[in-house]
């Protein structure tokens, strides 16, 4: 009998070690599901819960399920930062993926660093947003988004040097993300000794740009540059309109937002933006992705309202995959060091990360990623044939010749 209760005993401590093997890992997504923000916060979303589906249909992660515990901040910092509190205090997540806007961002993620859990910013792209915490010997803020430090010289590089125009006006939203960029856009321009004929400010929800618009106008503008979102990035376009003065659009990633594109209409046609990911088959990595998203989601039109943002999204899944199986774990501290060094690469949609991380650069996007979009036809496609190129011929030929898309490794 003394045997019989010993094997029962050991039975039942082997049944919790394996239900406890099998505990699901939590992952937070966070980004703005409702509001002016929502196609990016939506198609962000449904990039990670397409990679969530991939990974567990092949057996998890560690031998378990990824969980999504998902949340609308409305683009709210204060309901940012109640989603924060709640996800790490509540639900006890491993790590939250997400952050579409700058400002919701820096208001939330000081939480997950005290808490010691990473965040991985998929969306968000204001400069600020992994050196928050430099003055910390320890940062768990990690992005793979092209961030505003990258995508404001591009767009004075198309501006300036590309299309020629000497005279340009800036607008830009009163929000954080608005701001920050209207700064390094500013900076990017006095590096090639050009001042802005106007710079103007707006606000989230403005329908106006008339005022704006004029003293672009007066003063001379050949271009405008923008830092916002597609509502009020659309209004700008229809103020032109009616104004009857068409300039270039030159802005920021998000002028290839669905509601940016509808709103506008054809007064939309020609804007130009960096990009990371374009709606386009180019790779067959990126084939699978577009027919796996279209076929789930079922998007109005077969067209990805943001296809950064779910690209974005869906990478970032795997990215902190590959980091808590290397961990062995979801130990916040083991997790953030697993990314700082990652030992395998990192099959994307945006690319193959090859070490992307490392302790002192949390930025998974370099500057030889992004090229620029164009809206025509009511999508964004690629506004240079040599960047069509490149997309598909570079990484066919990787594929070809290694069985994988690859890219050389950051140089740090």
């Amino acid at each position: 009998m003394k045997f019989t209760l010993k094997l029962t005993a050991l039975a039942l401590s082997c049944a919790a070690l394996g239900a406890l093997a099998a505990e699901p890992i939590k992952i937070g997504v966070a980004g703005p599901f409702t509001g002016g923000s929502s196609s990016m916060g939506v198609s962000m979303r449904d990039g990670v819960r397409l990679a969530a589906a991939e990974i567990n249909k092949a057996g998890g992660v560690l031998g378990r399920q990824l969980v999504l515990v998902e949340r609308d901040d409305e683009a709210k910092n204060e309901r940012g930062v109640q989603i924060a509190q709640e996800l790490i205090n509540k639900e006890r997540v491993a790590a939250t993926v997400g952050y579409i806007n700058t400002g919701v961002a820096l208001a939330s993620q000081r939480f997950y660093q005290e808490a010691k859990i990473p965040v991985m910013n998929n969306v968000a792209t204001g400069s600020l947003v992994t050196h928050q915490f430099d003055d910390q010997p320890e940062n768990y803020i990690f992005r793979n988004a092209a961030h505003d430090s990258i995508q404001a010289p591009m767009i004075v590089e198309e501006a300036i040097t590309r299309r020629g125009f000497k005279k340009v006006a800036i607008l830009a939203d009163s929000t954080n993300y608005g701001q920050l960029g209207r700064a390094d856009l500013e900076k990017a321009l006095e590096l090639k000794g050009i001042k802005p004929v106007a710079v103007e400010k707006f606000n989230i929800k403005d329908v106006d740009m008339t005022a704006q618009l004029l003293k672009a106008k007066e003063a001379g503008a050949e271009a405008v540059l923008t830092y916002g979102i597609g509502p009020e990035l659309a209004q700008i376009a229809n103020g032109m309109t009616k104004l009857g003065w068409k300039v270039p659009m030159i802005g920021s990633w998000t002028l290839s937002m669905a509601n940016y594109i509808d709103n506008a209409g054809p007064g939309g046609e020609g804007a130009r933006m960096p990009q990371t990911f374009i709606q386009e088959p180019t790779t067959p990595k990126r084939q699978s992705f577009i027919i796996s998203y279209l076929k789930t989601f079922n998007p109005k039109n077969a067209r990805i309202d943001s296809p950064v943002s779910a690209a974005q999204g869906y990478d970032s899944v795997y990215l902190l995959a590959a980091a808590i199986k290397q961990a062995g774990g979801t130990d916040g501290p083991k997790i953030k060091a697993a990314l700082e060094d990652l030992k395998e690469p990192v099959e994307g949609v945006v690319t193959t990360y090859n070490k992307p991380f490392s302790k002192a650069d949390h930025e998974a996007i370099t500057a030889n990623i992004p090229v620029f979009g164009e809206v025509k036809g009511q999508r964004v496609v690629y506004a240079y044939e040599a960047d069509l190129k490149k997309a598909s011929e570079v990484r066919v030929k990787d594929v070809n010749a290694k069985g994988a898309l690859t890219v050389p490794a950051k140089k740090k």
